[in-house]
Parts: C-alpha cells; structure tokens; sequence
C-alpha cells in the first residue's frame, strides 16, 4: 500500500514506538490520527505533525474505541491503514503472576487489538482494501524466565493476525505481524509488575537496544508490502535479523 495520503491511526500513539510510527507515517505523506491515554502529549505531538487528529483513547473501553474510529471517519472520510501498538509488560514468575494483573494484561494485549480491528474492518472491506499491523514481540520467539505473562498476552495476538490474514485477504485487507527486539522506550518502566526486574533487565539491555525509530520504518515497511510479518530479533534468538 501507498502510505502517501493514507489514513494512518495508530494507538499507543503518545510515546516510544507509537510515536515514533506516527512521525515516520507523517513523513512519508499519510494523515495521521493519533491514539493515545495521555492527551497532553498526542495533542502536541498533532499540532507538530500537521495534518494529524489527536483522540484520547483507552483501547480497552469499547465505547471510546468507536468514538475514535467515528471521529476518524468524520474528519478523513476513511481509514486506510491500524497500527495495534498500545500494550505493556508484566515480569513474574508463573507462582508469581497475579490473576487480576494477567487479566488486566491479555484485556490491553490481545482483546483491545480485536476490538480495533473489528472496529475498522467494516470501513476497510466498503474500501476494498486496507492494512493492519499488530505490534507483538520478539520475546514470542523463544522462552525466557518471567516472561510467561507477558508472551502469552502477545502469542494470542499473534494467532489473532494469522487467522484475520487469512480471513480478510478475500476483501483486500493486509494483516501483519511486527515483532520488535529490545528497544529504547517507556517499555521497561510502565510494566504491570515486576518493575524491579524489569528495570534492571533495562540496564543490562541498555547497549544493544534497537530505537523506536527502526521498529517504524520497518512497520512502514510491512504496510508498504503486505508481508505477514517481520521481526528485528537475532537469528540466535529465533528471529531474522541479521543487523
């Protein structure tokens, strides 16, 4: 898909990959709607973009979901392309893993990336074409300690885009599957718990992590060419990357 002069929204949108995404979009010609919890930064962050629409959206409360996919539609007239970013860690062990904490994570991980794509698809298949990127993780390649929660939540979104790419190839619509490695974001501090852990994992990954700004051109990328996927994690780590 051309991204010059598509309709990008993208949520999570306020930091980190998110942000970075939007401003690689902007630059690259799309219109781009920013989706966001923290209005302060999503507002700022439109007005320095330009032809961007700013909406304060928790994707895990249905009701705004649709605002946000209503507003867009009335201000562009359709949405081309869905960047599923918005999502969180949790680090604990499975004795550990609080079952309020793990459901409060698979609502934010998994059951909010449906909830925007159900949003947007009927708007896509009257279009006849469209793009989705869900932003999953590197660390569903492979097994680490601590991380059950966390991969779990994302392995089901993983299976959510292989099924809706199968389903919605018939209308026209390009789901993908983006898999980040480590990378230089709010990632680490915003856990749902664990911070300790995490944040010390932080600190021993700080030399080697990836900026947001390469995970974008490479979501970029994905929406440009359709692929089912594509990952930024070492080949010794399970991925294909080789940089």
């Amino acid at each position: 898909m051309d991204i010059k002069n598509a309709v990008v929204v993208v949520t999570g949108a306020s930091s980190g990959i998110g942000e970075a995404t939007a401003r690689a979009a902007s630059r690259a010609g799309a219109r781009v709607v920013l989706l966001a919890r923290r209005r302060d930064r999503i507002e700022a962050l439109a007005q320095e973009l330009g032809d961007a629409l700013a909406l304060v959206c928790d994707v895990t409360r249905p009701e705004q979901v649709q605002h946000a996919i209503d507003a867009t539609i009335s201000k562009f007239g359709r949405i081309d392309v869905l960047i599923n970013n918005a999502g969180q860690g949790l680090h604990a062990t499975i004795a550990e893993i609080k079952l309020e904490d793990f459901k409060a994570l698979l609502d934010l991980n998994s059951v909010a990336p449906l909830a925007m794509m159900q949003a947007v698809i009927p708007h896509m298949r009257k279009q006849g074409r469209g793009s989705i990127v869900n932003v999953s993780s590197g660390a569903t390649l492979a097994t680490y300690a601590g991380s059950a929660a966390y991969t779990s939540s994302k392995a089901a979104l993983n299976m959510l885009s292989s099924v809706a790419r199968l389903e919605l190839a018939e209308a026209g619509i390009a789901v993908s599957i983006m898999h980040p490695s480590i990378t230089t974001t709010e990632f680490y501090g915003s856990v749902k718990s664990g911070r300790t852990s995490a944040k010390a994992q932080e600190a021993e990954t700080v030399s080697f992590a990836h900026p947001p700004e390469l995970v974008a051109d490479m979501i970029l990328g994905l929406i440009k060419s359709g692929n089912a996927q594509a990952d930024l994690v070492a080949k010794e780590y399970g991925g294909s990357y080789e940089g």
